[in-house]
């Protein structure tokens, strides 16, 4: 079964300063489960037919002007037929004043009724955001976040094969945390994956032997970040002998993650390697071929030729 996420009314009048008109209850027990947003233009002109009551409902100046220049009966009407839908709320942009008959219709039906000064395609495109990150699916993976020259590392691998250590390393080299131990990943976008700690362990490591310490306090608030897109993820597992590990770095493995492909890595870890340095190489690396720049492909190509065999 799917799992739906939900946020309270009340967020996003604190993220968007939002002044109620008329709330049918208190804002924190009014539930906002969709990210899409609606412009009720039909809606006011009569056709419900696809109308969606759990989209919050903007209405921007050229529904008002639609309204205003409607004889008031019909206008009345018109406003009636939209508040009885009963959408989870509506939100007037640009500082426009209600229609009296506005008002009315949210108390008769316990429509949330708010405005907002912003115009409407700037909010609009602010608060799709807003919502596709707080209502994004998300999984946990036991793991590390961390921020490396702009990269998102996440490192995977079992207990005690050393990504905590990993991490301290790279913050003493001026990189970011961003979670230890749990990683909430969530999809924001069709592309684009963002990880963070859960609050109680926010800006935390543990360090066996040592236990659990403040990164926050003993690095600075340059050495945490509250979240960092993923763009590649690192598997570290401990070195088998004999084992044959990708030496060129033509083999191109990806993760799936909530259903989006992101590059993926294995690194044998054992005494004596400065894993540190290695995952740096790693981002820098991972930051070159998005850039369109492939080491490996290049380098195949300049051995090919050397031997005559290239196309």
């Amino acid at each position: 079964m799917k799992e739906t996420h939900t946020i309270p009314l009340s967020a996003l009048i604190k993220e968007f300063g939002l002044t109620p008109v008329y709330l049918p209850d208190e804002a924190d027990k009014i539930i906002i489960s969709n990210t899409e947003i609606n412009r009720p233009g039909l809606a006011l002109a009569g056709f419900f037919e696809k109308f969606e009551t759990t989209r919050i409902q903007l209405i921007g100046i050229a529904e008002y002007r639609y309204l205003e220049e409607r004889e008031e009966a019909k206008r009345n009407a018109k406003i009636n037929d939209f508040f009885r839908q009963k959408p989870v709320a509506v939100i007037m942009t640009t500082d426009l004043t209600p229609f009296p008959r506005m008002i009315t219709a949210a108390e008769e039906n316990g429509v949330p009724l708010l405005t907002v000064k912003g115009k409407t395609s700037p909010f609009m495109a602010a608060l799709i955001a807003f919502l596709n990150v707080q209502l994004a699916p998300r999984i946990t993976r036991h793991g590390v976040l961390v921020e490396v020259y702009g990269e998102g590392l996440l490192l995977l691998g079992d207990s005690g094969v050393g990504k905590s250590e990993a991490a301290i390393e790279l913050l003493k080299r001026g990189h970011r945390l961003i979670a230890d131990d749990a990683v909430e990943i969530k999809r924001v976008s069709a592309k684009r994956l963002v990880g963070e700690a859960p609050a109680i362990i926010r800006h935390y490591v543990e360090l066996r032997g040592i236990g659990i310490v403040d990164v926050r306090r003993l690095f600075g608030m340059g050495a945490v970040k509250n979240s960092e897109a993923i763009d590649l993820v690192i598997n570290l597992e401990p070195w088998v002998q004999g084992k044959m590990y990708d030496r060129l770095g033509l083999d191109s493995q990806t993760m799936d993650i909530l259903g989006i492909q992101i590059p993926s890595i294995t690194i044998p870890v054992k005494p004596g390697r400065n894993l540190a340095i290695i995952l740096e190489i790693a981002a820098m690396n991972n930051r070159q071929k998005k850039m369109g720049y492939n080491t490996a492909e290049e380098f195949n190509r300049k051995l090919m030729g050397q031997m005559g065999l290239e196309e």
